[in-house]
């Protein structure tokens, strides 16, 4: 008898007999499922980490007893692209969790630690305070290789990363990320990511991708993408989704029909988009890439010494300020953090201009560009996405909600408003109020979606047996607070989080208790 089966032979027993005694009843409680259905009024217990549904008399009792009237519970929040390097500092994931985040997926963008089984094992013996999923990162095995070399790989180099995926999966991956706008992913070609996504597809895996181009050439990007899932028969994760620079504006429409056109010839793709306007990354983006083969800091120091490719340099610089993720204007590029010069963390490149006597130009702020990156480079927030498309992304159908946010010290640095708002945004902000998604459609897009797409088969929906990842939040009353002029603020209207049968906020205080677990995906080996 398998264990869910047994589970449900225990609820049919003890309803014939007398009180149950659990470890948590929620009563008189607005349940949304997480499969998108209407929401409906009932009882939900937890009983030694797994959901109770069904079966739940008047006269059980619990060690807690929620009232629930007013209230809404939903599935715990699965953010399926997370920047969890923090996370042996941070193991907590307070940042997280206050925003109903419940378990997250780190290694997005192409970067991973390499020897995934004894980071996994590190953070099992040091615990955690959500459930942990990972994927092994391209760039990470590229770099390993190859180090930072424009060029194809020999086949001995190709086998190797190979081997290194291979056990990246078998160390636990869910799958593999690549980051083809960055270094040096940007420098590997079709065949390349093809042979390897081959190998995480026969382990089971996934394939999510930062497409080679968000702004001008996303179509390209996209289609790239399409082609991975086509050539190695694996399921497929267009990443934070957007159309980045005022050129691209409006460019979802054609984006979202690619991916629908790509499911009806039988691919599996999907996309998975964070709901604000504007992106968050280094600054080097705005940088040629050639300008940074075989280092980032000191081959880019020696060629804009050299006055004929420094100006080559700057004209890249300009024409990415003006077309692509600078959106056209020094306004729209606000500077995060900034080892160098940290006053400026939450200024935009203009007033850096500004306060250096320059004229606040795309040629000046290209000066800027290089100076940052002379001094170790910083990262920046890139005001540069349409409304519009933030919205079109949302309602598609094959759309997931990930807030692509950083595990998060609070009033630490200057981050992303992400990183605390990203769920209650897209419940409160899109949802409730402008009616974009329907309640139930946003909390299916941030629960059994991305436990399907990772083959989470017990969690991501309210049901018995299942997992006791859960939010209890006041649907009239959840908001993200995070802005970008103010970004560490926590979110509102979210009362209790739930992780593997353990209250970790109740009514805003949170309980450094570490209760989440270590996921591995299809491919592990024990």
């Amino acid at each position: 008898m398998n264990r869910t089966l047994f589970f449900l032979v225990f609820l049919l027993t003890i309803s014939c007999s007398s009180p149950q005694r659990y470890d948590t009843i929620v009563k008189n409680v607005t349940v949304f499922d997480g499969k998108g259905g209407a929401p409906f009024l009932g009882d939900v217990a937890v009983l030694d980490n797994q959901i109770v549904l069904s079966k739940i008399k008047s006269s059980d009792t619990a060690d807690k007893i929620i009232d629930g009237e007013g209230l809404a519970i939903a599935p715990g929040f699965i953010d399926i692209h997370a920047h969890l390097e923090p996370i042996e500092i941070f193991p907590q994931a307070e940042s997280a969790i206050r925003m109903g985040c419940t378990t997250a997926m780190g290694g997005p963008d192409g970067s991973s630690p390499i020897n995934l089984k004894k980071f996994l094992d590190t953070l099992d013996e040091m615990g955690t305070g959500i459930n942990v999923a990972y994927l092994i990162g391209h760039n990470s095995v590229r770099s390993e290789v190859m180090g930072l070399e424009n060029r194809e790989p020999t086949n001995a180099e190709l086998s190797k990363m190979n081997g290194l995926i291979e056990k990246g999966m078998k160390d636990g991956a869910f799958g593999m990320s690549t980051g083809l706008k960055y270094l040096p992913g940007t420098w590997a070609k079709l065949d390349e990511i093809i042979s390897l996504s081959k190998t995480v597809s026969r382990l089971g895996g996934i394939y999510t991708s930062h497409l080679r181009e968000e702004g001008l050439g996303l179509f390209d990007g996209v289609q790239e993408a399409i082609d991975i899932s086509e050539g190695a028969d694996i399921p497929v994760v267009l990443t934070h989704h957007k159309a980045i620079g005022l050129p691209m504006w409006g460019s979802s429409d054609k984006t979202l029909k690619m991916v629908a056109d790509a499911r009806a010839a039988g691919l599996d793709v999907m996309v998975d988009q964070y709901p604000y306007t504007a992106s968050y990354t280094s600054i080097s983006v705005l940088i040629p890439p050639w300008s940074m083969v075989g280092g980032r800091y000191d081959k880019f120091a020696e060629r804009v010494r050299d006055l004929e490719l420094r100006d080559s340099i700057k004209r890249g610089i300009v024409y990415n300020i003006m077309n692509d993720r600078g959106g056209g204007d020094l306004k729209r590029i606000q500077l995060a953090k900034f080892n160098w010069k940290p006053e400026l963390e939450g200024k935009t490149l203009y007033d850096w201009a500004v306060l250096e006597g320059m004229e606040p130009n795309a040629e000046s702020g290209a000066e800027l560009v290089i100076q940052a990156q002379l001094h170790r480079g910083a990262s920046a927030i890139y005001h540069a996405i349409s409304p519009e498309d933030v919205e079109n992304i949302m309602k598609g159908p094959n759309t997931i909600i990930a807030s692509d946010g950083r595990i998060t010290k609070f009033e630490n640095g200057f981050p992303h408003p992400r990183v605390y708002g990203t769920f209650p945004r897209v419940i409160g902000h899109y949802a409730r109020d402008k009616g974009v998604l329907s309640m139930e459609e946003a909390i299916k897009k941030m629960t059994s979606m991305p436990a399907k797409r990772l083959g989470l088969r017990d969690r991501g929906i309210i049901g018995d047996g299942l997992k006791a990842d859960l939010v209890i939040f006041d649907p009239e009353k959840i908001i993200d607070k995070a802005t970008f002029e103010k970004p560490h603020q926590y979110p509102e209207g979210i009362d209790y989080v739930i992780i593997n049968g353990k209250v970790v906020l109740e009514k805003g205080k949170f309980f450094d208790i570490k209760s989440g677990e270590i996921l591995r995906g299809p491919g592990y080996l024990k």
